[in-house]
């Protein structure tokens, strides 16, 4: 079973004040061209995402830099809601520990991730850590948390689509477009069970 955990892009949402993506047709088979053609603009943060170091690390890895099994490999989807603090955190990695799968630990609900529960993260080695919001952290105040976790090498996967997803064990696959030298970039995020 595969399930598409993205965001259609062009009509994703967007953090506040990021541009929302464009697409042009360039072409087009009904207008009498020999093809569909489209060019798009957009945000490397936009719809679903990762997050590279570089985005708040100024000598941090850049999105091309980042190990590709970061993106892929077991991951385990935690179902919770509110604020996510330090004993919440070492609740997932429990859960996640418990079915095999604490590299790479996907948080399906409306939630925010607090610093003390970055640093739990952050101190057991995830190498990626996603969420449905189009930030990690609190929208209004994300660096501290981004810093935290980003400074020891998590990769973030931000704006996954988890409704219908049960909690348990899958094999992600979030490989980001091989953009150089860039803080970020979109993804289409797969889960395989």
């Amino acid at each position: 079973m595969i399930i598409d955990i993205s965001q259609e892009v062009f009509s994703c949402k967007v953090f506040p004040g990021d541009p929302q993506p464009v697409r042009e047709v360039k072409l087009s088979i009904s207008d009498g061209a020999v093809c569909n053609l489209t060019a798009f603009s957009m945000c490397a943060h936009n719809g679903t995402h990762v997050d590279a170091p570089y985005h708040f690390i100024n000598d941090g890895k850049t999105i091309d830099s980042v190990p590709l099994d970061s993106f892929v490999g077991d991951c385990c989807v935690v179902k919770r809601s509110g604020e996510i603090h330090a004993e919440d955190a070492e609740d997932i990695l429990c859960e996640a520990k418990g079915v095999g799968a604490a590299e790479r630990i996907l948080l399906a609900g409306k939630l925010t991730v607090c610093a003390d529960a970055a640093e739990v993260f952050a101190a057991a080695g995830v190498k990626l850590l996603g969420n449905e919001s189009q930030t990690v952290g609190p929208e209004e105040a994300p660096m501290e948390v981004h810093l935290i976790l980003l400074g020891a090498g998590v990769v973030l996967l931000e704006g996954i689509v988890l409704d219908g997803v049960e909690e348990g064990r899958y094999t992600l696959c979030a490989a980001p477009l091989n953009l150089g030298g860039a803080d970020g970039s979109p993804c289409r995020a797969i889960l395989m069970r």
